[in-house]
């Protein structure tokens, strides 16, 4: 059953607690508001990951004042859903939206089931950036929610600039920020730094933390972006 589906099926029965589980809840038919209950399991880590995702993208709609149709369609570009497990994606988009929690109870759930592991919540801002961008622009106000979710998930406003640079404005791009690196670095630092990311943001290893497989695909154009930014350097400096 891919993770859609999980949604509003018999994984929902997973107790994840907090704002989070009550939204599992509330389409599955039943609550779970076990608010000490923290995801202990593979499972309730993709579904908490999921929903936090489908949940921020919701209040995320709201960020420009303006709630259309073209918000679950924007979603379901990026993450194509199975048309059979729409329903699932829209009921949770229309819970968030009328819930009384903000975003920010979803955020620091979600900071808080995934504080050891950073690369989970940067995937949560990545996915985030790529339904924003999915009408072809980033609007201020979005990107000014982007940035308070990314300070609750505890990333500096330098990490948050890094993360930024990947999606906005892509043709004016610095590659030295994509790779969080200063212009001043010599070749091998910049060579070193190149390779960690490239390990830590392949493919394989965001599906080996956990990341529901749906969504690799941001971390396929992640790592797309990191080797752009290195060879247009290795061009500019002749490395």
């Amino acid at each position: 059953m891919s993770i859609w589906g999980k949604i509003g099926g018999a994984a929902a029965g997973l107790a994840l607690g907090g704002p989070l589980g009550a939204l599992i809840g509330a389409v599955a038919g039943h609550m779970m508001f076990d608010r000490g209950k923290a995801a202990t399991s593979p499972q309730q880590a993709q579904l908490a990951f999921t929903i936090g995702v489908i949940a921020l993208a919701a209040k995320m709609a709201k960020a420009d004042g303006v709630v259309t149709d073209d918000e679950v369609r924007a979603f379901r570009q990026v993450f194509e859903v199975p048309e059979r497990d729409v329903g699932h994606v829209a009921r949770v988009f229309e819970l968030a939206n009328r819930s009384v929690d903000g975003y920010e109870a979803y955020a620091r759930q979600l900071a808080a089931l995934f504080g050891e592991q950073p690369d989970m919540l940067e995937d949560v801002i990545d996915g985030l950036f790529h339904i924003a961008k999915a009408d072809g622009a980033i609007h201020e106000r979005e990107l000014a929610y982007l940035q308070n979710v990314a300070t609750i998930f505890g990333f500096s406003e330098t990490d948050f600039e890094r993360i930024a640079a990947r999606h906005v404005r892509p043709d004016g791009e610095d590659p030295y920020l994509i790779l969080g690196i200063d212009r001043s670095a010599g070749a091998d630092e910049i060579k070193r730094v190149y390779r960690k990311l490239v390990a830590e943001n392949h493919p394989d290893r965001a599906v080996a933390r956990g990341l529901p497989e749906e969504f690799v695909k941001i971390a396929t154009e992640k790592l797309a972006r990191i080797n752009g930014a290195y060879d247009r350097i290795e061009r500019e400096r002749g490395l």
